[in-house]
């Protein structure tokens, strides 16, 4: 594998963090939009949103390695959604 410029290097994370940012906006916009409880109720498909982009970001950061174990490349592809 052939090494990646500080620029090209720089582009992944800020794409990796993308995912991340995602992530944390979607769980703050929950928090202000209930905040008048103690506790936070997620509907499935918020549930499922986050959990793919969590996935995503996964599968992306292992590729990125070069040890992405086969099961891990299928995470989202195999989620059922009901």
């Amino acid at each position: 594998m052939e090494s990646l410029s500080p620029v090209k290097m720089q582009a992944q994370m800020q794409r990796q963090l993308a995912s991340l940012k995602l992530v944390s906006r979607l769980l703050s916009h929950e928090l202000h939009a209930q905040s008048s409880s103690k506790t936070l109720t997620l509907s499935r498909d918020e549930v499922v949103e986050i959990q793919t982009v969590i996935d995503l970001f996964i599968e992306d950061s292992s590729r990125r390695t070069n040890s992405t174990p086969s099961i891990e490349s299928s995470l989202v592809a195999t989620r059922a959604v009901n």
